[in-house]
């Protein structure tokens, strides 16, 4: 499912117009990237859960040349599935 699907059945399920469901799309992704740049973890109850991860760092070598390489710290988020959703697709 991609982003203008997940409009199409929010339009339908909530009686919404197009815009007005692209607008709660809109905002509700625009809330979790700010969450993001905050570094504050995102919780969604039965579906799954986001918190950021920082990594050090490091040397690394180009595969290519072998060539030693110093990478850059960074922070990335992460994924976790919850209990409910794991349950519901594994059934």
């Amino acid at each position: 499912m991609n982003k203008l699907e997940l409009i199409s059945t929010l339009k339908d399920r909530a009686n919404l117009t197009k815009s007005e469901a692209a607008e709660v799309i809109k905002i509700f992704f625009d809330s979790l990237s700010d969450a993001f740049v905050k570094g504050e973890r995102v919780e969604i109850r039965g579906l799954c859960s986001f918190h950021i991860k920082e990594y050090k760092s490091y040397v690394g070598r180009n595969p290519k040349t072998g060539q030693k390489v110093d990478i850059p710290p960074k922070r990335l988020p992460f994924f976790k599935c919850g209990k409910e959703l794991k349950e519901r697709v594994d059934y």
